[in-house]
């Protein structure tokens, strides 16, 4: 049920949220009123008004012997009307929203925006995961596409800023009101904002229905390192007469050459691998069980002494069998054992010889991923393999209901052979531990999000709830936490592929140069960036006669600059050096028309050459990152493009064969890197 508007004011004005002067009037006497400055708002409150404009509860600009009247007209409209609410009317100014909701997975979010009639209309609004710092409010209300009605617009004058930051401060900043409400909703609508400060005019409080409780919170992080790399893996589910899953995974781990044990009840050997009866008499810290749900909680409870069993069955909550889920978990924890999964593929690392895909093992790297598909992952592992990507740590964690992304990522972030992570999530389980894990990590991490627009709100009656979408929010976690938030498996895959090349490297200056054929395509490039958030600085000023001198005519940035079989391999490092001493560039982006060397020439040197040619001007730039884009790539011979990724790889650049790829990638390492 709502608290009434007077009572949510006096918390308020306790808070030190400045309110409209006020009486309550609760009677038909509104004697007291008179002591109010005209003109007055008089408003009804009951256990029915819950919008009270929509419901005509609201009445603006009276004089206090208009009351009695006004109030009785309200009374024969309006059922249980409790009383009434008279104060001043604020002055004009810029109408605002600041609300609290508490989202089913990161907890409470503040939200702020245009407010009062705008709300709807045009939801414009930013939010921030609570508690907030100074910097998010202000990045909050300067993302709004209207803030500039807050510095002042066509000749009216500018808000108080440092007011309306206090305020989304005192709501949602640490020590503030959201950590006190039982959210619920909270939600002030309209705050009028002006020169002077800002008012609170309007405001509501639903608190939480009971059973609305915060994520739970799980306990400290275990040691993973024998789930990568176990000193033995069990295998239970295979059969010694039908091949299945079970027997698929036998087949993986003996040419993957880890010690093998297979769990069978009767057999003594199982294709080749010797069989125990049960987990009880393994000696392993690393199962993976492949049997029927019903079947599983009673061979997890077997596995004393193992420290990790992974259960790759699915049947469990995703299935709507919660109960049999939660009979698993427990079942986990009287063995002693860690749960991986169920519902998930199992785990893929090259230095510790495990692996849930077939067709061998790639080479041990330093990035790593967090999936909850094992079909994604395994995807990603070998697409990603293809492109030059070298794995650390690959997990995938299905339905969660033990080990969790967030525990994940904080091994991760001390794993010293780990340099990036990749997550791709569907249902977080533990959304406010994963956001603190990816604060706390100073690796760079970027995220895939299945399903964003499907989760929905518990609290979605008042304005604020029905403004806090999934997209949004993973959108504000990746912004506050200083992660990359992509949308494709691709761009996934584009981005660690960056960040393994330039992870570690620091930067100078805070610029990006593209550099490159074709007026055409560098039209399409500038637009690709604009798109992805880039910005293209214009080139230094006094670097075209410069460039003259080497042939080519600054138009700006990009930068056109001939590539192809006839022209001069070395050129474009000249260039890019002749720009670069002027002012430090963060990234360059060279790109490449490979259609252009097989039409107009006939043979892979002169694009060897520039690429080698490239890869010394990254050795020459070790504070610039430098990208290859390989446009038309498939029209190059079978190899070519392979050779050009090894050439780039040895000098640590990344190779793309699109520049909205490029891109994305370039964005999501802008985040990381500076010095």
């Amino acid at each position: 049920m709502s608290v009434y508007e007077h009572e949510v004011k006096a918390l308020l004005s306790e808070a030190g949220v400045p309110v409209p002067r006020g009486v309550v009037i609760h009677e038909r006497d509104f004697t007291a009123a008179g002591q109010l400055a005209e003109p007055l708002v008089l408003k009804a409150f009951g256990p029915g008004l819950v919008h009270k404009s929509d419901a005509g509860a609201v009445i603006l600009g009276l004089r206090a012997a208009d009351l009695p009247a006004a109030a009785a007209e309200m009374r024969s409209r309006l059922p249980d009307v409790a009383g009434f609410l008279v104060e001043e009317q604020a002055d004009a100014g810029v109408e605002l929203i600041v609300g609290v909701v508490r989202d089913v997975a990161f907890g409470p979010v503040l939200l702020a925006g245009l407010g009062g009639v705008w709300t709807e209309a045009l939801r414009d609004t930013a939010l921030g995961l609570c508690p907030v710092s100074e910097r998010d409010a202000r990045r909050m209300l300067d993302s709004l596409r209207g803030s500039p009605l807050l510095y002042g617009l066509r000749g009216a004058p500018p808000v108080d800023m440092d007011a309306l930051v206090k305020l989304l401060m005192t709501v949602g900043g640490p020590g503030g009101l959201w950590e006190r409400l039982e959210l619920g909703e909270f939600e002030l609508n309209p705050v009028i904002a002006g020169p002077s400060g800002v008012v609170a005019v309007d405001a509501r409080y639903v608190p939480a229905e009971s059973g609305e409780a915060s994520p739970a919170v799980r306990p400290g992080t275990a040691d993973f390192l024998p789930l990568f790399e176990p000193k033995a893996v069990a295998v239970v589910g295979a059969s010694t007469t039908r091949p299945n899953f079970g027997n698929m995974f036998l087949d993986f781990y003996k040419s993957a050459g880890i010690p093998l044990v297979a769990v069978h009840p009767e057999a003594d050997e199982v294709a080749g691998v010797r069989a125990v009866p049960s987990l009880a008499h393994a000696d392993v810290d690393y199962a993976l069980v492949a049997v029927p749900a019903d079947r599983c909680p009673d061979v997890v409870r077997q596995a004393v002494g193992v420290s990790f069993v992974q259960v790759m069955s699915g049947g469990f909550a995703e299935a709507d069998r919660a109960g049999l889920e939660d009979t698993l978990v427990e079942a986990a924890r009287a063995a002693g054992t860690r749960l991986l999964g169920p519902n998930c593929m199992g785990v893929y690392c090259p230095r510790g010889r495990q692996t849930f895909v077939g067709g061998g093992l790639g080479p041990a790297g330093s990035v790593a991923l967090i999936s909850q598909s094992g079909g994604l992952a395994g995807e990603v592992i070998k697409v990603g393999e293809r492109r030059g990507l070298a794995f650390s740590r690959v997990v995938t964690v299905g339905n969660a209901a033990d080990v969790t992304p967030a525990e994940l990522l904080r091994w991760l972030a001390k794993d010293p052979e780990t340099r990036a992570v990749g997550l791709y999530l569907e249902d977080p389980r533990d959304g406010r531990e994963l956001y603190e894990a990816l604060r706390a990590t100073d690796l760079p991490v970027v995220l895939l999000v299945g399903g964003r627009s499907g989760q929905g709100q518990q609290a979605a009656a008042s304005h604020t709830g029905g403004m806090v979408s999934d997209r949004r929010i993973w959108e504000t976690v990746a912004e506050q936490a200083g992660a990359a938030l992509v949308s494709s498996q691709d761009d996934l895959i584009g981005v660690l592929t960056f960040f393994q090349a330039h992870g570690s490297r620091v930067t100078e200056g805070d610029g990006v140069l593209v550099v490159g054929p074709s007026g055409g395509a560098s039209v399409l490039a500038a637009d690709a960036f604009d798109a992805a958030g880039v910005r293209l600085d214009p080139l230094p000023a006094d670097v075209p006669a410069e460039l003259r001198g080497l042939g080519v005519v600054a138009s700006g940035n990009p930068l056109e600059v001939p590539v192809g079989p006839l022209g001069r391999a070395g050129l474009v490092p000249e260039v890019i050096d002749a720009i670069v001493r002027r002012r430090p560039c963060r990234d360059v982006v060279a790109h490449v028309n490979v259609q252009a060397f097989f039409t107009y020439g006939n043979a892979a040197e002169p694009l060897y050459a520039y690429t080698r040619a490239l890869a010394g001007a990254q050795g020459a730039l070790p504070r610039t990152r430098v990208t290859l884009v390989t446009r038309n790539g498939e029209c190059a011979p079978a190899g070519v493009e392979d050779e050009v990724r090894r050439i780039a790889a040895a000098a640590g650049i990344p190779v793309y064969r699109t520049m909205e790829a490029a891109a994305v990638a370039v964005a999501a390492g802008g985040r990381h890197g500076a010095a």
